[in-house]
C-alpha cells in the first residue's frame, strides 16, 4: 500500500476476461482494509440495442455483450473515458486486447497517480525489429511503472461462475505483486506468485499458438491421442522458446497454471482453438472467422504465431521448432492442414533432442 493513502484499483479493459476479473476485484476490495471500495473499469463505448454499453453495465451490473448472465458487484463502475477511469488509481489492471495496448498506454502517459503499479492480464506479445517485447515491458517502459503479469488456465466464463481454478502471478518486484494477489485471490481463484515475469508472460502468449495446433486437430476430426501429441510437442517448443529468449527463466514456471494448465485448457476450449477448427472445416481465412465468431473480441494466436516465426527465422532457429514452423505454414495456406504431422513421422527427431 502507498504510505498514508488507500489503494484504488482501475481496470483497463472490459471484455469477457476483464469483466470476470472485475467481479472478483469488486467483491474483494469491499472486505480488504486500506482499499477504496469503488473499482472503475474502462469500457470502450459501444451501442447495444440502442443503449450505451457503459449505461447498461452501470444500471444492470452486467456486461450484456461480453459476459452475459453474470452479475457484477455494484461497486464496479463502467467509465467510457480511459484517463478518467484511471484517475487516482494506484493499482492498474491491463486486460485490453494486445493490439490496443500501445494506444492505451500513450493516452495514460504522464497522467497516473505517483507510485502507481500495474499488472498485465494480456496474453500476447508485441514484436519489434529486435524480436518479441513483453506486454509488461511495454507498459513499464511507456508509463515508467512496475508491472507484473497474471496468466493461467482461466476460461473467463468458468471463472465468473466461480468454478475452482488457478493462476500464476509473475513478478520481479514482490512489493508490486503482493497487492494484486490480495485483490485477485478467492476461495475459487488460487493465485500463486512466481519470481519470473518473463516466463509467466511468455507461457501466456505462446499457449495461444499451441491452441491453434489443437484446433487444427479438431478440424481434421482426429482424436485424443493426436491432440495429446500436439500438446506435448507444443509444450516442449514453448519451453525451448522461453529458454532461447531468456535463458535465466525458471524451468518450473512451465509446470505452473500459466504453462501446462493454460496449454491444456486452451487446447480444448477457448477462441484460438475454436477459430482454428473452423479454419480447417470452412476454408475461410482467420480474419473472416474472427469477425464472424468472436463477437468483437480479438484473436491473439495468429499474431503471436507470425511474430514467433519471424523471430525464429531471423535467428536461424526454425529447425529447432518444427511445430511452430508448421503452424505458421498452415495459417498462411503454404501447406494444407493435413500436413500438420509431416515433420514428426518415423525417423524425425524428437523436439526434446534439440532443446
Amino acid at each position: 500500500m502507498l504510505k498514508g493513502s488507500e489503494e484504488r484499483v482501475a481496470l483497463i479493459g472490459s471484455g469477457n476476461w476483464g469483466s470476470a476479473i472485475a467481479k472478483i476485484i469488486g467483491n474483494n476490495v469491499k472486505s480488504l482494509r486500506g482499499y477504496h471500495e469503488e473499482v472503475r473499469m474502462w469500457v470502450y463505448e459501444e451501442v447495444v440495442d440502442g443503449e450505451n454499453l457503459t449505461d447498461i453495465i452501470n444500471k444492470r451490473h452486467e456486461n450484456v455483450k461480453y459476459l452475459p448472465g453474470i452479475q457484477l458487484p455494484s461497486n464496479v463502475v463502467a467509465v467510457p473515458d480511459l484517463v478518467e477511469a484511471c484517475k487516482g488509481a494506484t493499482l492498474l489492471v491491463f486486460v485490453v486486447p494486445h493490439q490496443f495496448l500501445k494506444q492505451s498506454c500513450e493516452r495514460l502517459r504522464g497522467k497516473l497517480e505517483p507510485g502507481a503499479r500495474a499488472v498485465s492480464l494480456i496474453k500476447g506479445l508485441q514484436f519489434t525489429a529486435d524480436g518479441p517485447q513483453l506486454v509488461s515491458q511495454q507498459i513499464s517502459d511507456t508509463l515508467g511503472i512496475d508491472c507484473a503479469a497474471l496468466m493461467g488456465a482461466n476460461v473467463a466464463v468458468d471463472v465468473a461462475r466461480e468454478q475452482f481454478c488457478e493462476a500464476t502471478l509473475g513478478y520481479e518486484n514482490e512489493a508490486t505483486a503482493k497487492p494484486f494477489q490480495d485483490v485477485f485471490e478467492t476461495d475459487y481463484f488460487k493465485v500463486t506468485m512466481v519470481r519470473d515475469v518473463v516466463g509467466v508472460e511468455l507461457c501466456g502468449a505462446l499457449k495461444n499458438v499451441v491452441a491453434i495446433g489443437a484446433g487444427f486437430v479438431d478440424g481434421l476430426k482426429l482424436g485424443g491421442n493426436t491432440k495429446a501429441a500436439i500438446i506435448r510437442i507444443g509444450l516442449v517448443e514453448l519451453w525451448k522458446f522461453i529458454h532461447v529468449y531468456r535463458p535465466n527463466s525458471q524451468q518450473q514456471t512451465v509446470l505452473e497454471s500459466c504453462g501446462v494448465g493454460d496449454v491444456i485448457v486452451s487446447s480444448y476450449e477457448g477462441r484460438n482453438r475454436r477459430v482454428a477448427e473452423a479454419f480447417v472445416v470452412s476454408g475461410k481465412s482467420f480474419d473472416e472467422l474472427e469477425r464472424e465468431l468472436l463477437n468483437g473480441q480479438k484473436l491473439q494466436g495468429v499474431h503471436t504465431a507470425n511474430g514467433v516465426y519471424d523471430y525464429l527465422k531471423k535467428n536461424d532457429l526454425l529447425e529447432r521448432f518444427p511445430l511452430f514452423d508448421t503452424l505458421h505454414a498452415i495459417i498462411h495456406r503454404e501447406i494444407p492442414p493435413k500436413e500438420l504431422f509431416a515433420k514428426f513421422k518415423r525417423g524425425s527427431r524428437d523436439p526434446f533432442s534439440s532443446a
